[in-house]
């Protein structure tokens, strides 16, 4: 089973995709967070740096675009391909409420026909590979069916399924069993996306869907960064591993945004998650949210390498 690394906006930037490889490699493919093309045919400063080959050198990335008009996805897929990327994502699986009310992302999911026609003009004219990612429909599961129909007419290079509707956000439980439809009647590559986030949630569902070819985790990888090697059969993380990791992230941070302290609001997005991974790692939490300089956040982070124990079978999340 292929494993792949979810785009997670605030987190999975070039600096940790190519920091998180090195010490943990394993990952089949890294999606960047969702790039929203418009019609002046340019990237801005931000983005282009994140998408620079020169950034992402010996890491498996696809870049993923959010749009619903096919002219700016396929200047935009046109760019990444004259970068050397092969495969681009569309992004049909953002439940955010200013996305949505823009007709994008999820909301693209409630008009097949203008999705068809879309589909239509990128299909016909792109150079690249086009993969997918969408959500089972905008209100209730019993939408698949006709998405999962309209799929199955274009040459999709890859379908990955988030097994929740826009209106779940990502609160209520995925729905695993929608995706059996997925796996029997795609014509396309399918992925499986939905609450992988401790090793025994991921090896339940391979035994549940033993015929699916690859995976997308996200929150339980920034949890566990060395989960994937857990499931591929390897150790957990080690706590001299996994310190130097969040410190050469921090460092990496620090130079990337000017100083130490503008990194601080990156670090606390990261042990948002990791703190999970810690044996009463809740009695930091709160300090860390209010740690409001780099010498107070060091010195939490110490304390926690020092006085806390690593939850032996992974992280156990708490969101």
């Amino acid at each position: 089973m292929k494993h792949y690394f979810a785009p997670m906006e605030g987190i999975t930037d070039h600096i940790f995709r190519t920091i998180h490889h090195r010490y943990f490699p394993g990952m089949d493919k890294y999606f960047t967070p969702f790039f929203s093309p418009t019609a002046d045919g340019r990237f801005p400063p931000r983005d282009r740096r994140d998408f620079l080959p020169e950034a992402n050198a010996g890491v498996p990335v696809v870049p993923q675009l959010l749009t619903r008009h096919a002219a700016d996805f396929l200047w935009a897929a046109r760019a990444l391909g004259d970068m050397g990327y092969e495969e681009v994502n569309l992004n049909l699986g953002c439940p955010s409420g200013t996305v949505v009310a823009k007709g994008k992302g999820s909301g693209m999911l409630t008009d097949l026909a203008a999705l068809e026609t879309f589909f239509d003009e990128v299909f016909a004219k792109t150079s690249v590979a086009v993969s997918v990612k969408t959500r089972l429909g905008r209100y209730d599961p019993g939408e698949f069916p006709k998405l999962l129909e309209l799929f199955n007419r274009y040459p999709i290079a890859e379908l990955t399924v988030h097994c929740r509707v826009r209106d779940d956000f990502y609160k209520k439980p995925a729905q695993p069993e929608v995706f059996a439809l997925a796996l029997k009647e795609s014509r396309n590559p399918v992925c499986y996306n939905g609450d992988l986030v401790t090793a025994e949630k991921y090896r339940a569902f391979a035994v549940r869907f033993l015929e699916t070819p690859a995976v997308m985790l996200g929150r339980g990888l920034v949890a566990d960064p060395a989960l994937v090697r857990r499931l591929q059969g390897g150790g957990g993380v080690e706590k001299g591993e996994l310190r130097a990791y969040l410190g050469e992230l921090f460092e990496a941070y620090s130079s990337a945004f000017g100083s130490p302290k503008s990194a601080l609001g990156r670090m606390k997005e990261h042990w948002f998650y990791l703190i999970c991974l810690f044996e009463g790692g809740e009695k930091f939490d709160r300090e860390l949210k209010k740690a409001a300089d780099p010498v107070a956040y060091q010195t939490l982070v110490e304390r926690i390498f020092a006085e806390l124990p690593l939850r032996d079978g992974g992280a156990v999340p708490a969101w």
